[in-house]
């Protein structure tokens, strides 16, 4: 397979998963939550009472980056952080009935995505897709997460300002 060829498939697999995470961040505001707030109510109904560290590994998030997160679901009362019997420095999360019902309601949603922006492809090229990106996850996993210094390409100086200025936008809503 040619060098081009890669290059172009990761191009359109950054830029499709650019735009299918704003497509999901406007889908979700409809129902009063957030994409980041999706990802964490979903994951505790399939592992809840997860520590706030262990939930962080698992969506490979530094734990303070879920802290605020955390925080704002708590406030909501989507989800209640309790004692560790075992560790009193830390907390389990579990789902309250509110939360438990918005992960519910959000399944249609999930569902009505995924019908949308899959629905003239194939199940064989689901599948394939799927298995690729499931190499490439792995992959990555294992050649390190942080490229050397030297690696690191440096967006140009407005895109610099760009990206802080969305990061800003990112925090202030979390």
């Amino acid at each position: 397979m040619s060098l081009d060829l890669k290059r172009q498939l990761v191009a359109q697999l950054v830029e499709t998963s650019r735009l299918l995470r704003n497509h999901i961040d406007q889908r979700a505001k409809g129902r009063g939550t957030t994409r980041a707030q999706w990802i964490v109510l979903f994951r505790l109904r399939q592992q809840e009472g997860l520590s706030q560290v262990d939930l962080a590994d698992v969506l490979e998030l530094q734990p303070i980056s879920l802290v605020r997160l955390l925080d704002r679901l708590v406030e909501h009362k989507l989800l209640e952080r309790k004692p560790d019997p075992a560790d009193r420095r830390a907390n389990k999360l579990f789902l309250t009935a509110k939360g438990r019902q918005l992960v519910d309601d959000l399944d249609s949603l999930r569902d009505d995505i995924a019908t949308d922006v899959l629905s003239d492809v194939s199940k064989t090229a689901i599948e394939a897709t799927l298995q690729t990106l499931i190499d490439m996850k792995a992959r990555i996993k294992t050649t390190g997460e942080t490229p050397p210094e030297a690696d690191r390409v440096r967006d140009p100086p407005k895109d610099q300002a760009k990206d802080q200025t969305k990061a800003k936008r990112v925090r202030a809503r979390s």
